[in-house]
């Protein structure tokens, strides 16, 4: 059974739960719509799936532990398979090979049980904003090319030498964007972190190179022996190709 608040607010940011647990759902719900989101649930990835056919949605918060044969890594691999949308893990595994597992599966983010409220909201906004959601999102430049690629941050579209389209999570097109921004610059993973999680990720260092890890699968000509994005040794990442900017 699909439960859809409507919060007060016109036009704002509809989110899906997917949790099992009806109470932290109703808890859930209650945090989005005092926020000003529009909030619906689900309670399996069979019910995620009706919604996701009847309804657009600008993010998913995904419970890691969920009935029945599909888990919500599972879920979320599924999701990434197909869709760019924001996915929130929400889960009670505290061990980071459990959040590493989420992210490199194509989680953005991921907040543990029980949560603080207000850690939610930020997290959910922060994801919100660097998927370019709303009218007040504003673009840091165009476009930029580096070896053959093209990366449009108004679309948030990356695209190929053959001008083909790259599926990206936000986290990853927010890491790369990054990159392209400061190009020939040593990045460490604090300073990655605080421009693309806007501070929210906390000490997870480590959700940086499974991003990276991921963008690198995507871009390089040889992922397991890098030349775009270069690991600088107790420094952090170094973008090396040379970027334009088109106006």
């Amino acid at each position: 059974m699909i439960l859809i608040q409507q919060s007060a607010s016109h036009g704002s940011a509809s989110i899906l739960v997917v949790e099992d647990d009806r109470e932290i759902a109703r808890m859930l719900v209650a945090i989005l719509a005092d926020a000003g989101y529009r909030a619906s649930t689900a309670g399996s990835g069979i019910e995620m799936d009706r919604a996701l056919q009847s309804h657009e949605f600008d993010l998913i918060i995904l419970d890691a532990v969920l009935p029945g044969g599909e888990d919500g890594f599972s879920i979320c691999r599924r999701i990434r398979d197909t869709l760019t949308i924001p996915i929130l893990m929400l889960t009670a595994l505290v061990e980071d090979i459990d959040r590493i597992l989420g992210l490199e599966l194509g989680a953005d983010d991921y907040v543990t049980k029980p949560f603080n409220s207000r850690e939610l909201q930020a997290r959910i906004k922060s994801l919100l904003r660097r998927s370019s959601y709303g009218s007040s999102a504003k673009p840091l430049s165009n476009s930029m090319n580096f070896s053959g690629w093209q990366i449009d941050a108004v679309k948030r579209q990356l695209r190929d030498p053959e001008r083909v389209e790259v599926s990206m999570t936000t986290a990853e097109f927010d890491i790369l964007l990054a990159f392209c921004i400061n190009a020939g610059q040593i990045m460490t993973r604090e300073q990655l972190l605080s421009m693309t999680h806007a501070g929210s990720a906390g000490p997870f260092q480590r959700s940086v190179d499974v991003h990276i890890s991921r963008i690198r699968q995507k871009i390089e000509p040889n992922a397991r022996e890098p030349s775009l994005i270069k690991t600088v040794r107790l420094g952090g990442y170094i973008f090396t190709p040379a970027v334009e900017k088109t106006p």
